[in-house]
């Protein structure tokens, strides 16, 4: 009220504005003269409305602050941060920009709707098997009459092998056969004669080209005597044909396959004279493995010399 009262009286307290008045003695400066009570409430309103304002500013001032601070790490479109700090720095190894996302969701595959997932590739169909199948162990044997003239180069067209024309230990073979046929001894001593009831005859043959009427073979006398000859098998059907005989004596066929498997056995005989046969045996094995036949006298009905003889084997 004092002040007022001095304003109403126009008059400044002593020591107000006064450059001469002792430190800390000054107050603010008093309103002009001609304010009234109105005004100087209605300027008290003004500087509050002014606070006010520059108080909003700053409040706002901060709240910028705030979101520029918050959002700094954020990479800008250069690849980078603010302050220069990479955009990948902070981040786990492996694929960046994963955190926190469905991974079940699927990569983004252009033409499809959000959240659809691509199909499903085809299953590749598996691939057939190159590999063979194995080889069913086959083998079969049959007898009948040999005929009265056989030709090696026709019925042996893989390979042919004949005994005797020369002797006891003549052999003569297909020239440029397979080899298949080979003959693997026995048991006894082997000899040669050339009055057999049937006859051979070729014109593709090694050391002897060509014959025409051969009557010869080879024997081997007693009870357990014979021969063993054997066939290699290559995984292929074949037919082997057998060509022999007995003289006295009853003799037995045994085919097998080394491969184990079937096996069969055939039996002629005659207790008086000879007899001639044409074994034929039809087999399939896998390669590398034989077929093995074995020709022998089962018993002899002569002291003097009972027999099995063989003239030719063929293949084809």
């Amino acid at each position: 009220m004092a002040e007022e009262d001095l304003t109403r009286q126009h008059i400044r307290p002593s020591g107000h504005g006064d450059p001469a008045a002792p430190p800390g003695t000054r107050h603010p400066p008093l309103p002009q003269a001609g304010h009234t009570r109105t005004g100087l409430r209605r300027l008290a309103r003004a500087r509050q409305r002014r606070r006010w304002a520059v108080e909003g500013i700053a409040v706002v001032a901060c709240l910028v602050a705030l979101v520029s601070y918050l959002t700094a790490g954020d990479p800008e479109p250069g690849g980078e941060t603010a302050g220069d700090v990479p955009a990948d720095a902070g981040r786990p190894s492996g694929f960046p920009g994963l955190e926190g996302r469905d991974l079940d969701a699927g990569l983004v595959s252009p033409g499809l709707r959000p959240r659809q997932r691509p199909p499903s590739p085809s299953p590749t169909p598996p691939k057939p098997s190159t590999s063979a199948p194995p080889v069913r162990a086959v083998l079969a044997a049959s007898m009948a009459e040999a005929p009265g003239e056989v030709d090696l180069t026709t019925v042996g067209r893989r390979d042919w092998v004949h005994w005797g024309l020369r002797g006891a230990e003549s052999t003569v073979r297909k020239r440029g056969g397979s080899g298949e046929i080979r003959d693997e001894g026995g048991t006894g001593r082997r000899g040669g004669w050339d009055d057999n009831q049937e006859s051979f005859s070729w014109r593709d043959g090694n050391p002897v080209a060509s014959a025409s009427g051969s009557p010869h073979g080879v024997y081997r006398c007693g009870a357990g005597s014979g021969f063993t000859l054997a066939v290699a098998a290559d995984g292929q059907a074949r037919t082997v044909r057998l060509y022999g005989g007995v003289w006295m004596a009853r003799g037995r066929l045994d085919a097998r396959l080394s491969v184990g498997g079937p096996s069969r056995t055939l039996r002629i005989e005659d207790r008086h004279t000879s007899r001639s046969t044409e074994f034929t045996i039809r087999f399939q094995a896998p390669k590398g493995s034989r077929l093995v036949l074995t020709w022998t006298v089962e018993q002899a009905f002569s002291d003097d010399c009972g027999n099995v003889g063989v003239q030719a084997v063929a293949l084809r």
